[in-house]
């Protein structure tokens, strides 16, 4: 059996170690080679393309602003919730600002509005101009002159632009803006202050249309069976009496709606042609048609006092008469143009005045002491009634035969009616300075003789009637003296032949007494007492 020798042995171990060796160093080489295949093919799937890189900069920046980026959102994170509110209202503001439509074009246009001077010679603007040399005026100049004419036509300043003027030169005063908010805090307006309905009545009754209501006859409860002579309301009381041809005198409560019956009083075979209350309304005196003795009804007593005679007068019958404002008075109208002064108290003549022609019409003035007189030769006279003394004598313009007369309770205008219809209202002052005074306005509106005049209290009506015709009644407002347009209120003729009319102690009702035996009564809007 053949042997190996060590020496052959140890040869073969060695190859072994260095076969073994190579071996490793191959493998190892092949899987250096694995890796670094493996490394460039995740490189390449790690690398990002350059378009790629350049927009994740231009959004997030880069890598350092990244990260400083971040940390502010954290830090200013306490205040998001503020931020997203602003953001939210501008923006609803924004949504707001675009559903605004954009300006319509102008309908009209001025065609002066751009030149500095205005065409005075335009139909609209021919009245303002004084003279042919100012056919072209600045703007300005114009606007000047509508503000005056509109301080003419107002009586001045009205009260609103007077506030506004003043506010304007006290925000003058405020520049600063912190002075200008405490400014606006004192100076607020009026409207915004209170609360409550600012729609009101005006004080002043406009004119043109007049607020009128047709109530219950205000004799509803018992109408006259003869023609009412007379129409008039308590002084201080909410009644109202009649009198008339049936000879009688009632009294009823007026509220507009049932109108009771008070009180009704007959005198035998005496046909009432005037019937009124005394100054103090304790009182009422009563004349007729044919007799020279009247009645006196005490209205505290429920006493029926007939005057037989007056001493001292010699007039055969006693038909007109006036109760002076005072009380202490009574003016009968007597024939040959007389007047006699009686006192209430004993009913004994004081002293008698006399005029050319009939005495027509007769009144007081509000003091009681004037009398005024209006003749059938169309004269007026003004007697101060202490000295008996005739203060002024003037004719009526163009009156040829007068009819009525009537003073203003202020004592500012008197209203003379005359035979053609015609009422001239004068100024109180013209009426006692001048012999030819002339009327401030010419009221044309009756065709027939105007025979019943009357002022409201407040001196911003004056009721003109004609006893000769149907409907002819007017209500004339004051001081524009136009007739108010809307009355009489019904198409249905119910004023027939109107022959008494009077207003209450407020203006609050109108009655109008008819010749059969209907007092009419109205309810005037404008004014909310009795």
């Amino acid at each position: 059996m053949a042997t190996v020798s060590p020496r052959r042995k140890s040869e073969g171990k060695a190859l072994k170690r260095s076969l073994g060796a190579e071996v490793d160093d191959e493998q190892l080489a092949q899987e250096e080679a694995k890796r670094q295949k493996h490394l460039k093919k995740v490189k390449v799937l790690g690398e990002k393309d350059e378009s790629e890189k350049l927009l994740e900069d231009l959004v997030f920046g880069a890598d350092d602003e990244l990260v400083d980026r971040l940390t502010w959102e954290d830090e200013e994170n306490v205040g998001s919730s503020l931020i997203e509110e602003e953001s939210s209202e501008s923006e609803v503001e924004n949504e707001a600002r675009l559903l605004v439509q954009p300006a319509r074009k102008a309908a009209w246009e001025d065609e002066d509005e751009g030149e500095d001077e205005v065409d005075m010679t335009h139909r609209y603007r021919r009245d303002f101009m004084k003279g042919d040399a100012e056919r072209r005026l600045p703007k300005q100049k114009l606007q000047q002159r509508l503000q005056e004419q509109f301080k003419r036509a107002m009586g001045g300043t009205p009260s609103w632009a007077e506030r506004a003027d003043k506010s304007k030169k006290k925000g003058k005063k405020h520049s600063n803006a912190d002075e200008d908010e405490d400014h606006t805090d004192d100076e607020d307006d009026d409207l915004l202050r209170k609360t409550g309905n600012f729609v009101a009545s005006s004080e002043s009754l406009p004119k043109g249309i007049i607020q009128i209501k047709n109530c219950l006859n205000a004799n509803n409860d018992r109408p006259s069976e003869g023609r009412l002579t007379t129409v008039q309301f308590h002084p201080s009381a909410q009644v109202v009496m009649t009198a008339g041809m049936d000879q009688s005198v009632s009294f009823f409560q007026v509220d507009g709606k049932t109108n009771p019956k008070i009180q009704s009083i007959h005198l035998e075979k005496f046909p009432v042609h005037k019937a009124q209350f005394s100054a103090d309304g304790e009182q009422v005196v009563a004349t007729s048609i044919h007799n020279k003795m009247f009645y006196v009804y005490d209205m505290m007593e429920g006493k029926i006092i007939p005057v037989y005679t007056v001493r001292g007068l010699s007039e055969k019958k006693v038909k007109d008469f006036e109760v002076s404002p005072d009380g202490g008075f009574l003016l009968l109208s007597g024939t040959s143009g007389y007047l006699h002064l009686v006192t209430m108290k004993t009913k004994e003549l004081v002293r008698s005045l006399k005029i050319n022609g009939e005495v027509m019409g007769a009144a007081f003035s509000s003091d009681g002491g004037k009398v005024y007189t209006s003749s059938d030769e169309g004269e007026v006279f003004v007697w101060d009634v202490k000295s008996s003394r005739c203060m002024n004598r003037f004719t009526d313009d163009g009156s040829l035969r007068g009819t009525s007369i009537a003073v203003s309770r202020n004592g500012q205008y008197l209203a003379c009616g005359s035979s053609s219809g015609v009422v001239n209202v004068y100024s109180h002052d013209t009426c006692l300075q001048e012999s030819n005074p002339k009327p401030l306005k010419a009221i044309m509106n009756l065709l027939t003789p105007a025979t019943s005049l009357r002022f409201n209290p407040s001196t911003e009506i004056l009721a003109i009637a004609s006893s000769a015709a149907d409907e002819a009644v007017r209500l004339v407002h004051i001081p524009s003296f136009t007739v108010f347009s809307n009355f009489p209120v019904s198409r249905r003729k119910n004023i027939l032949l109107p022959q008494s009319l009077d207003f209450s102690p407020h203006s609050g009702f109108f009655s109008v007494a008819n010749n059969k035996g209907r007092a009419l009564l109205y309810r005037l809007k404008h004014y909310t007492d009795f």
